[in-house]
């Protein structure tokens, strides 16, 4: 059973009296940082039970109030530790005082917002990771700063935000979007992509600022580069923020995870019961990118922490951090269930589930986890189902799960991102290592890092090491065999231009934003066309556009027609040896005769008469 690490106080007599001196001392002025490290002198410890994380707050409640409240603990594990009088001791440690003393992060772990290294401690001022006391005491200086600025800046209306942040938050349609006509509002859809489905949808906003929300919110939406919204946000948001469940596809990077993270963050901000939110992704990178973004727009409200709940990581830190009065969950179903069966976590409290790149984890193997973890959910919560893509089969499992749902859909329905340059080529499987190196040394089409797509965990292996034998390019391999540690080394790799082509199977085809890639290439067409969606997407993100290159061949002919049809009418020249595929004809004439028997046995005024004859003779047959 893990056991979180606690904080056991050692005084002598003399320390006492030395802790009496510094407090006198501090009451008469000094440096956060002074005050701090001035308690060297007293004999404080603390028991290391687990690689989990611990405060201070214990330790110096007795001293002076800038320095009592350093760090969170949690008082009932406190007690129970101390009340073990076999503790072991032997592995007590002194509270970490400057941040050379303290261990660089692992991935997936929290990090220090000053240095970097191992976010061990929470600052109780602003519930931000730190390392250290010194750490802490720059961080407080930092925020004050910005604070003084800020208030300079938004001096006028801070009386406004005090009063939104101390009342309940409802959304209203903003008086400038209330003023416009009924046709303003459809051209404006019309324009940008917008299709609705559901009773009473709200009009969609045209700024931030129409949505009420509070300034320290708005300031790091700015901060985070949101300067205007984005059509799926536009419509997303307000919908969102009313309670309704959605189901939500819009193009590969187009916004989606700020737009159900602002209703997320709204809907917790006045919530007291801990978690309240929970965001499901299917991939630990995925759910790590998430993360961040949420910390970046939650920065400075409230009580607002979270916890990424993730394989690959060790368990007993991510159980510790869900003790720390956590508002939002971000996990991997996995996961998540496997503490589910700890019971080290309730989900009783939840009032907003988001499920992120739904059908992922709707299909087999994930779909039966996401039922699981719904069971667990009180039936007042809110749901929002979101991807690039939303199969009929997901439709129809909507209809189940949510209620009174608003279906919005950003440009055509499952079409690829129209930010991407596609290009079909026809390559046989023995040609495609010398294509792709012929890509990688034409100047014109190889813009590193360039993204490489296989379809197994073996090929992406050998294709990496044979790129790098051919053209000496710095290239690796990416896949679900490799450690945590090492996928997300690869990942800050990629982000920093470090690695000029990476090898990966499906891993990076779903959701993270890899702004700097330009170029895709399918050296094995995806085993569906919803993948090659979001593959391609990579290429496309937040508005970038880029290139997307897949090899195609007979090894492939069970897509031929959803290629045609979903690629075609984006003005892609097909080759000539898919055109003219029997594989393509017989498809295309299978659906066309499904078509005519759906069409057959709808009943219309044109054809019940014959409908009517056809069952007398049946029957007068019998």
């Amino acid at each position: 059973m893990f056991l979180p690490r606690s904080v056991i106080v050692k005084r002598t007599a003399d320390g006492d009296r030395s802790c009496t001196a510094k407090k006198n001392k501090l009451s008469s002025g000094g440096s956060l940082l002074e005050e701090n490290t001035e308690f060297q002198d007293c004999k404080s410890v603390r028991t290391e039970t687990s690689p989990s994380r611990c405060s201070l707050k214990e330790v110096v409640q007795e001293w002076t109030e800038p320095v009592a409240g350093v760090l969170n603990v949690d008082n009932t594990t406190l007690g129970e530790d101390s009340q073990n009088p076999h503790e072991d001791r032997s592995s007590e440690e002194p509270v970490k005082y400057f941040s050379k003393s303290q261990r660089w992060a692992e991935p997936g772990e929290p990090v220090c917002v000053v240095c970097g290294r191992y976010g061990e401690y929470i600052c109780d001022k602003t519930d931000e990771d730190v390392c250290s006391l010194e750490c802490k005491a720059k961080h407080l200086l930092q925020s004050q700063e910005k604070k003084l600025k800020s208030d300079e800046l938004t001096k006028a209306e801070s009386p406004a935000e005090t009063h939104v942040l101390n009342t309940p938050y409802f959304y209203k349609d903003h008086s400038f979007i209330l003023g416009l006509r009924d046709e303003q509002i459809e051209n404006l859809k019309l324009q940008l992509g917008i299709a609705v489905q559901g009773q009473r949808v709200p009009r969609p906003i045209v700024e931030f600022e129409h949505c009420g929300f509070p300034e320290t919110l708005n300031h790091n939406l700015k901060n985070s580069g949101y300067e205007v919204p984005t059509p799926i946000q536009m419509q997303m948001i307000p919908v969102g923020l009313l309670g309704r469940d959605i189901v939500a596809s819009a193009d590969t990077g187009s916004g989606k995870t700020a737009a159900f993270l602002l209703p997320v963050i709204m809907k917790v901000l006045e919530e007291t019961e801990t978690p309240s939110a929970l965001i499901l992704a299917p991939t630990r990178e995925l759910a790590i990118q998430i993360e961040k973004q949420a910390k970046e727009l939650m920065a400075g409200l409230p009580n607002m922490r979270t916890v990424l709940l993730v394989g690959g990581l060790p368990l007993a830190p991510q159980l510790h951090r869900l003790k720390q009065s956590v508002k939002v969950i971000i996990a991997t179903p996995g996961r998540l269930i496997e503490i589910l069966k700890h019971s080290s976590v309730q989900l009783r409290g939840i009032k907003i589930i988001v499920v992120d790149e739904v059908d992922t984890m709707l299909k087999m193997g994930f779909q039966q986890q996401v039922l699981d973890i719904l069971e667990d959910i009180s039936h007042d919560h809110q749901t929002i189902l979101v991807s690039a893509t939303i199969p009929v089969g997901i439709e129809h499992l909507a209809n189940q799960l949510l209620y009174n749902f608003v279906r919005i859909t950003i440009g055509e329905k499952n079409l690829p991102c129209s930010n991407v340059r596609q290009i079909i080529l026809w390559v046989e499987e023995p040609s495609k290592k010398k294509k792709l190196f012929e890509i990688l040394n034409d100047k014109k089409l190889f813009k590193p890092p360039v993204l490489v797509f296989v379809d197994c965990k073996l090929g992406a292996d050998l294709l990496s090491d044979a790129v790098h034998k051919i053209t000496g390019l710095q290239c690796t391999a990416m896949h679900s065999e490799r450690s945590q540690v090492e996928r997300t080394d690869i990942l800050q790799r990629l982000l920093q231009d470090k690695y000029e082509v990476i090898v990966s199977t499906g891993v990076l085809g779903r959701g993270l934003d890899l702004v700097n890639v330009k170029l895709v290439v399918n050296f094995d067409m995806p085993s569906s066309m919803d993948e090659y969606v979001h593959q391609i997407g990579r290429a496309g993100r937040l508005g970038h556009s880029g290139t997307a290159i897949t090899f195609i061949n007979n090894n492939s002919k069970k897509l031929f027609w959803d290629v045609v049809k979903r690629v075609k009418p984006t003005g892609t020249i097909l080759p000539p040896q898919l055109l003219n595929s029997p594989y393509l004809h017989d498809q295309k004439r299978r659906e066309q005769q499904r078509l005519k028997q759906l069409q057959n046995s709808l009943v219309t005024g044109d054809n019940i008469m014959d409908i009517i004859r056809k069952h007398d003779q049946n029957n007068s047959q019998r």
